[in-house]
């Protein structure tokens, strides 16, 4: 059976692995077996993608990530330079957890900076930011900006991505796209 994807001769891809149509998978990255990448995943150098991920369409990973058991990330995510994923809360090397992995759900459009790292358990909404080097403890609301670490919200960006301003009605408009969105208590939605 052709592929209809494109691997790098020094990538590793193991059998039962599912592989989305015009995906890109670069130098020195390791596919394992009964993971899922769906079509057109740009997967960059030196990238890990463990048993049982499961990523959407069009998901870009940058340089130097380890995506582990457990995490699940929608259609058209971003995962910056070196950001981090973890799957076990407590981890001991004498201690087996294979079993206790904890399941990180990154939504649709969410984009994650560099050298972030998201510890696992929490999911993270549609179109969040987390900025570059944030730590993430808890879960993170739809279209929220975080930062820091331990990461916290300072404010809400647009599908598009741009910070948005609301006025005195929670009304916001993106410059740049014209999409407007509603603040209704905390809990941004596009209109």
């Amino acid at each position: 059976m052709d592929k209809n994807y494109f691997a790098h001769e020094t990538a590793v891809i193991d059998d039962n692995c599912k592989i989305g149509d015009g995906v890109k998978i670069w130098h020195f990255s390791h596919i394992m077996s009964r993971c899922e990448i769906g079509e057109n995943c740009n997967i960059g150098q030196n990238v890990v993608v463990s048993p049982e991920v499961i990523l959407g369409k069009n998901v870009k990973i940058q340089n130097n990530v380890s995506i582990y058991t457990g995490v699940i990330c929608e259609d058209d995510v971003f995962l910056g330079p070196s950001m981090v994923f973890t799957n076990v809360t407590n981890p001991r090397s004498a201690v087996v957890r294979r079993g206790e992995y904890a399941r990180t759900l990154v939504k649709k459009g969410v984009s994650i900076g560099a050298n972030a790292t998201i510890v696992c358990g929490h999911d993270i909404g549609e179109f969040a930011f987390i900025g570059a080097g944030a730590v993430v403890t808890k879960t993170v609301p739809a279209y929220a900006l975080v930062v820091g670490n331990p990461a916290k919200q300072i404010g809400w960006m647009s599908e598009y991505g741009q910070r948005l301003n609301f006025d005195k009605d929670g009304i916001a408009i993106c410059e740049e796209s014209k999409e407007k969105y509603i603040l209704e208590g905390e809990v941004v939605s596009k209109i």
